[in-house]
């Protein structure tokens, strides 16, 4: 694998995001841009001021989405209010508007679930997109495929010349590691979800979870073929689990690379995509 890959951007903005969410910024901007993530294992709400720069950050992880599917409506509806209160809080306004993003082709299943969701906690929903495509917001990649792993599915976006080609989403992403850790280590589903979090564990868990990373490596070579795929950029929580691009590219055969933190790539993506213009 090359030893570098120019990240510059997408580095720069995550670590201005993970710095705002430790210190808000408040009264720097007239209107704010916000995007909601919807994660699998983890809730993130966005905050970019009028020249989209972070100035505010919030995160939960919770059981309110499964396999990319709203399962808890209500749960959702209640952690999105709350962290947009603690935000308003931060900044001294009101939030108004807001992004979120599904999965690769499930919009017709839950984009109209998601949508609610946002509404229901106050926000006026500006846009609903594809996961990678959101990512790519930040990645800034022109040729390649986007793979954003998160806590059940693996989702695909193939670029060519900076437009998406091609999208896809399947099962399996950390949730599935859980599992595997759960039944290895005789761990409740919670404690391994907790224990994977923690990077000093994840050499030792790396051969343990071979077989679930070769399984997104086999859905990645399935729906590359005959597009002429010579990068891959992961993306997604699940992604942080360190020396998993090594096994991917090793499946794959595609040079294989990811940010210095790939949580937050998609929902800062998302929040760039958010406009002033309700849907």
């Amino acid at each position: 694998m090359p030893e570098t890959k120019p990240f510059a951007y997408c580095d720069q903005l995550v670590k201005q995001f993970e710095a705002v969410i430790q210190k808000p910024i408040p009264g720097r901007s007239s209107f704010y841009y916000t995007g909601v993530d919807l994660g699998t294992a983890c809730v993130v709400l966005t905050v970019l001021d009028d020249t989209r720069k972070p100035v505010a950050g919030a995160y939960r992880y919770a059981d309110v989405v499964r396999d990319g599917m709203v399962v808890d409506y209500l749960g959702a509806i209640q952690i999105v209010r709350e962290l947009k209160a603690q935000l308003e809080q931060q900044l001294g306004v009101e939030l108004e508007y807001a992004a979120s993003a599904i999965p690769p082709g499930t919009d017709l299943l839950d984009a109209g679930a998601i949508k609610h969701v946002l509404q229901g906690a106050g926000f006026e929903v500006t846009a609903l997109l594809d996961e990678p495509t959101a990512a790519n917001a930040v990645l800034q990649i022109s040729d390649g495929a986007i793979v954003d792993i998160g806590g059940g599915t693996t989702g695909i976006s193939i670029l060519k010349d900076g437009k998406v080609v091609y999208v896809a989403d399947e099962a399996t992403g950390g949730t599935h590691f859980s599992l595997v850790i759960a039944g290895a280590y005789q761990m409740s589903f919670s404690e391994a979800d907790c224990f994977k979090r923690d990077p000093a564990h994840h050499q030792e868990l790396l051969p343990l979870l071979r077989p679930v990373i070769d399984k997104v490596a086999s859905i990645v070579n399935r729906h590359v073929v005959g597009h002429e795929v010579k990068e891959l950029y992961l993306v997604g929580g699940t992604c942080c689990l360190s020396g998993m691009e090594t096994i991917i590219e090793q499946k794959t055969g595609i040079a294989t690379y990811k940010p210095s933190n790939p949580l937050f790539v998609t929902p800062l993506g998302i929040a760039l995509n958010c406009t002033r213009e309700a849907m």
